[in-house]
């Protein structure tokens, strides 16, 4: 049961902000089921692969998903995930559950305060990837190309290191970028999920990864999670989901941070 509500918080966070579910699926299995980084990984992935799935494929239906900048971030994210697993594998497990916590503290900082920012004069700055006013489609050029591959390495880095989906950070760091608005920025994260996660979790099925039957079950309960935050998502305003993730991920942060240091002590 607990693994089942888990799964299901995760794929909850997943879809109502296209950022959280990966960034809490290795706290959730760490800390909730005692699973070490590295075992968790694999199921982590799998489960927010297969949940931002669905979320992608219901921002296609309703036009949501920036589809070419997703296609963009998602190809370099896989050329570079590698990597990352490369690195994983020769860090120790504490230290990567310490490396962990601490970029999700810095990052859910930076969510929150870009959520207080956020105004009504905003919409009115220039950024490197913009809208075509004629077209409603981003405006393409040397910057925007630049911008967004630059996003995609470092998400598809952190897939592989860290095994989380890569969200926590397209979603601040696209929103920051483009002129997209908020609902866009979810459904086009969600898409850039799933091919990473997937692409990333093909590299570790070659390597003759397993899962077990709680890896199964944490993976369904997250797609019911994801289903319902997806269904929940349109009724609430995108700044407070924003700052509620942001608040969630500082009390994980530190509980990670807390348990990794008493492992050490």
């Amino acid at each position: 049961m607990l693994t089942f509500l888990l799964g299901a918080c995760v794929g909850l966070v997943l879809g109502l902000t296209g950022a959280g579910g990966g960034i809490l699926a290795i706290p959730a299995l760490t800390l909730g089921l005692g699973w070490s980084v590295t075992q968790a990984t694999p199921v982590a992935l799998l489960a927010v692969g297969s949940a931002a799935l669905i979320g992608a494929m219901q921002g296609l239906r309703q036009g949501l998903v920036r589809y070419k900048a997703a296609a963009t971030m998602a190809a370099v994210g896989w050329l570079v995930a590698p990597l990352g697993l490369y690195v994983a594998a020769l860090v120790p497990g504490t230290a990567l559950m310490i490396l962990f916590a601490a970029v999700m503290l810095v990052v859910a900082c930076r969510m929150y305060l870009q959520a207080r920012s956020t105004g009504a004069a905003q919409g009115t700055l220039q950024r490197n990837c913009m809208l075509d006013p004629a077209t409603g489609r981003l405006d393409w050029n040397a910057r925007c190309l630049a911008t967004l591959a630059s996003i995609g390495a470092a998400s598809g880095f952190l897939t592989g290191l860290l095994g989380v989906g890569g969200g926590f950070l397209i979603v601040p760091a696209f929103r920051k970028f483009s002129d997209v608005r908020m609902h866009g920025v979810v459904a086009t994260s969600l898409m850039v999920v799933t091919l990473v996660s997937l692409g990333t979790l093909g590299h570790l099925f070659s390597q003759g990864v397993t899962f077990s039957s709680a890896g199964a079950l944490f993976t369904v309960s997250a797609l019911v999670g994801m289903i319902g935050g997806r269904l929940a998502a349109p009724n609430l305003p995108a700044r407070l989901l924003q700052q509620m993730f942001s608040v969630l991920c500082v009390c994980v942060s530190l509980l990670m941070l807390g348990k990794a240091f008493l492992a050490i002590g």
